[in-house]
């Protein structure tokens, strides 16, 4: 029984808040990009079948897909440190971890992209991991 509560324990508690700021990291991207995409469709295309470039007047200038690419672009390092942030918090490689994300056990794993190297290789990076979380 025991065994089944491991998920409680309070030392995995930093590595559920991690997980969980990941995911919210997560979601936000993704709205992000649809945002982008967005922006990006509403930008006219008239401009470009015109045969003389007309300048749109002073402070006219669309800036709404300026500025969703800004916020991917923060948001995709965002995404990446706290990856590595989970990956550096997790005690284990290639398992599943429980953790209490509020659902019940949670789990949260990296597991290797590549094949597994040679025993004489170099030690693996984070990158080579794919960080995994199950709610």
């Amino acid at each position: 029984m025991s065994s089944n509560l491991t998920y409680l324990d309070p030392a995995l508690q930093p590595l559920a808040d991690a997980a969980q700021a990941y995911l919210d990291a997560e979601k936000e991207l993704q709205r992000a990009e649809v945002a982008a995409a967005t922006a990006q469709q509403a930008i006219p295309r008239s401009a470009a079948t015109e045969p003389f470039e007309q300048r749109s007047a002073t402070g006219s200038y669309p800036q709404h897909h300026d500025e969703a690419q800004h916020a991917l672009l923060h948001l995709r390092g965002e995404v990446a440190r706290l990856r590595q942030a989970v990956l550096a918090l997790l005690p284990v490689r290639d398992e599943w971890v429980k953790i209490n994300l509020g659902y019940g056990p949670s789990r949260v794993g990296a597991f290797r992209a590549a094949a597994a190297p040679a025993p004489d290789a170099a030690p693996t990076t984070t990158d080579d991991y794919t960080l995994r979380v199950v709610v």
